[in-house]
C-alpha cells in the first residue's frame, strides 16, 4: 500500500480505500473477511455512504478492535430507514441515522462528517435553513466529528460550498468518462472540473474519489463511452494523478475484489498509462496539461509535469508552490524547446510555448 499525507489533518491516507456500494449485497462472513483482509494489506479509509444498511454492522464487527486504525467518511444526509439508501435533508431524521450507524459501527467519533450529495445551491440552501449544518458543525465542536467534507458531484456547488471554508475533504467523482462529460454525473466542463482539483491542492483539501470506474462502466468495451474499455490500473491512475486526491474508493463486494484493487501496486508504468485518452479528449480538454508525464523523458531532465502543476497552482493562489517550484532540479527556463515534449503529449499541449510563459510567471 501506497499513502499521502492529509495537508490539512496531518492523517496518511492509504491511495486505495474502501467503497461501499456493493458490499451490502454480500453475506456477512463474507463481507467481514474482505474487510478484515483489506485492513491488514494497508486499507485505513473508508467510505460508509453505502448502497443498503447492513455495511454499517459488518464495519462493526470487522473494525471494532482496530477502529483507531480506519478513517471514516459518514454521511450526514444519507438515510439507511429502509434498509436500502436514501437520502434527506431532516434533521430529525438524519440525528436518528447518526445516532444508529455510530451504534452499528460501534464506534463513537467520526473522522469526517460529510455534508451529504449536495448537487444544486438549493439543495445547499435546505441544509442550512433545516439546521443539518448547525448540528454538524455542533458535533464538530463537541469533538464526536473530527473534520468536515463534502460530497457533489457539481463543481459550481462544490466551489459555493467551498467557498464557506468548512469542508476539509471533498468527495467527488474522478474518471475519463466524467470529466470527458459523459455519464451520469457528468456535470461541469472538463475544464472546470480540472480547475476543481487544482484548487482543492492550492487550499490543502484533500479529495476521495467515487465512482472510478463509473460504475464499471470503463472497464467493459460494451459499456464504455468510448466505445474501448481501460483497466482498473488505468483508472486508478487517472484519478491519482489529479491534483489534490489523496485516495481512490472502488466498491468492494469480497475479498477477491481486494486483491483485484491490490494487484495494482505491481502493475507496470506502461500498464497504467492511459494516453490512449489523449484520442477522446474534448475541444475544451485539449491544450490542457493533466500532469500525466506522458511526455517524457524530457532530455534536459525538466519534470514537465511537476513544472505544470506548480505554475497552476501558484496561479489558484496556492503561497507555497513558487517555492516549491524554484527548488526543481530543473525549471522551466532550462527549455531549449526542442519540441519533443509537444510531439508527445497525448493531449496536445503546446509545452515549449508553456515552459516560456512559466519561466515569466515565476520570474515576476
Amino acid at each position: 500500500m501506497e499513502y499521502r499525507i492529509h495537508p490539512k489533518t496531518g492523517d496518511s491516507i492509504s491511495v486505495l480505500g474502501i467503497g461501499t456500494a456493493y458490499i451490502a449485497e454480500a453475506d456477512e462472513k463474507d463481507a467481514v473477511a474482505a474487510l478484515v483482509f483489506a485492513q491488514e494489506h494497508g486499507f485505513n479509509y473508508a467510505d460508509l455512504a453505502t448502497a443498503g444498511a447492513k455495511t454499517f454492522g459488518y464495519f462493526g464487527t470487522a473494525f471494532s478492535g482496530t477502529r483507531d486504525r480506519m478513517y471514516y467518511q459518514i454521511h450526514f444526509g444519507a438515510n439507511y430507514e429502509t434498509g436500502e439508501y436514501g437520502w434527506t435533508t431532516d434533521l430529525e431524521t438524519i440525528k436518528r441515522q447518526i445516532d444508529w450507524q455510530l451504534r452499528e459501527l460501534r464506534t463513537d467519533y467520526i473522522d469526517f462528517g460529510f455534508i451529504h450529495c449536495l448537487d444544486t445551491a438549493a439543495d445547499w440552501q435546505t441544509y442550512q435553513k433545516n439546521g443539518v449544518l448547525d448540528y454538524l458543525l455542533k458535533l464538530k465542536d463537541s469533538g464526536v466529528v473530527r473534520h468536515i467534507g463534502l460530497s457533489t458531484h457539481t463543481p459550481a456547488v462544490a466551489n459555493e460550498i467551498l467557498d464557506s471554508g468548512l469542508p476539509e475533504q471533498l468527495m467527488f467523482s474522478i474518471n475519463a468518462a466524467y470529466d470527458y462529460q459523459h455519464g451520469e454525473f457528468a456535470n461541469g466542463s472538463a475544464a472546470q472540473r480540472m480547475a476543481l482539483y487544482r484548487r482543492c491542492e492550492a487550499a490543502g483539501i484533500g479529495i476521495s474519489v467515487m465512482k472510478p470506474f463509473s460504475g464499471g462502466q470503463l472497464l467493459d468495451a460494451g459499456t464504455s463511452p468510448f466505445g474501448q474499455a481501460l483497466t482498473a490500473a488505468q483508472c486508478i491512475q487517472y484519478a491519482l494523478d489529479k491534483p489534490g486526491v489523496l485516495t481512490v474508493l472502488p466498491g468492494i463486494r469480497n475479498t477477491e475484489d481486494v486483491k483485484t484493487l491490490l494487484a495494482f501496486f505491481d502493475t507496470s508504468e506502461e500498464e497504467r498509462d492511459y494516453s490512449v485518452l489523449g484520442t477522446f479528449t474534448p475541444k475544451d480538454a485539449k491544450g490542457s496539461c493533466v500532469y500525466c508525464n506522458h511526455c517524457q523523458p524530457c532530455p534536459q531532465g525538466i519534470n514537465i509535469g511537476l513544472v505544470n502543476k506548480y505554475y497552476d497552482l501558484a496561479a489558484a493562489g496556492d503561497d507555497m508552490a513558487a517555492s516549491h517550484y524554484k527548488k526543481l532540479d530543473k525549471t522551466a527556463a532550462d527549455c531549449i524547446a526542442c519540441g519533443r515534449c509537444d510531439r508527445r503529449c497525448p493531449f496536445h499541449v503546446a509545452q515549449s510555448a508553456r515552459m516560456k510563459e512559466i519561466t515569466a510567471y515565476f520570474a515576476e
